[in-house]
């Protein structure tokens, strides 16, 4: 199955939860893509003792897992796209969209 992930929030629960099930999937053989959208391109700076979302990032990475950001949400924010994402834009995430066979937001 083809898996389109939207992270929308920096809610650091809800970000470390997507990753989660992200990896789940990735074990299970699916293909996984994230995009991180609005707030959501803030999710490394989530990270904390309690929600460790550094290493779900770098299990995902690892299981094969793709990770863009729209790069309009990261210049609203003065920042560039970090090493684990990369800088993307609407027709990407809408790549993603088509794509995919199940999509989920966060």
């Amino acid at each position: 199955m083809k898996l389109g992930i939207i992270i929308y929030t920096s809610q650091p629960e809800t970000v470390y939860n997507a990753f989660r099930i992200g990896n789940f999937a990735l074990k299970k053989g699916d293909s996984v893509k994230v995009f991180l959208l609005g707030e959501g391109v803030e999710s490394l700076r989530l990270d904390s003792s309690e929600f460790k979302i550094k290493d779900q990032i770098s299990f995902f990475q690892d299981g094969s897992g793709d990770i863009l950001a729209c790069g309009t949400c990261l210049d609203l924010r003065h920042t560039k796209g970090e090493d684990f994402c990369k800088y993307s834009n609407l027709a990407d995430l809408y790549e993603i969209i088509s794509e995919s066979d199940k999509l989920l937001s966060f």
